[in-house]
């Protein structure tokens, strides 16, 4: 996890300015993978109790667009924020209580860069998810039948 120093440090490198908003944003997506808005809020809450709403989303917004972090929104999903950046990877979604987790592509470099179609579009990133039952959502296996186990 890195330190206020380190996000102090990202903040400048990315020219924006250091706050205590912004460094407490950073520490709650990094500390809070795949985090929707609210859920920032109070984990930002916890370190500036007064901080607006909207003084929140400012500084989401600010720091996707420096690229510090990473805005997702999968169908039917809230916005959800990550501070996995600057590579091409996927997530996986659960259809039944929305959790969010990072996949790397699957295989070679980026290869789902490479559209069969590009239609003159210059293409620096490619988001797919992966929707279907984590494991705390997936039935148990289906016990085989009698016949399929052998036993007639």
């Amino acid at each position: 996890m890195p330190t206020t120093a380190d996000f102090e440090r990202m903040l400048r490198e990315a020219a924006l300015r250091v706050t205590r908003p912004r460094v407490a944003v950073l520490s709650a997506v990094h500390e809070h993978p795949h985090a929707d808005t609210e859920s920032i809020i109070g984990a930002v809450r916890e370190t500036l109790p007064k901080v607006s709403h909207q003084a929140v989303y400012d500084v989401l917004k600010a720091l996707t667009a420096a690229g510090l972090l990473r805005r997702i929104q999968p169908m039917g999903s809230l916005a959800r924020y990550e501070a996995r950046v600057g590579d091409n990877h996927h997530h996986l979604a659960c259809r039944s209580c929305g959790a969010v987790a990072d996949v790397d592509c699957a295989v070679g470099s980026a290869p789902c860069l490479t559209a069969s179609d590009a239609r003159g579009f210059t293409i620096d990133e490619a988001e797919v998810i992966y929707w279907g039952l984590c494991p705390g959502c997936s039935p148990g296996e289906p016990e085989a039948p009698d016949e399929a186990k052998g036993n007639q």
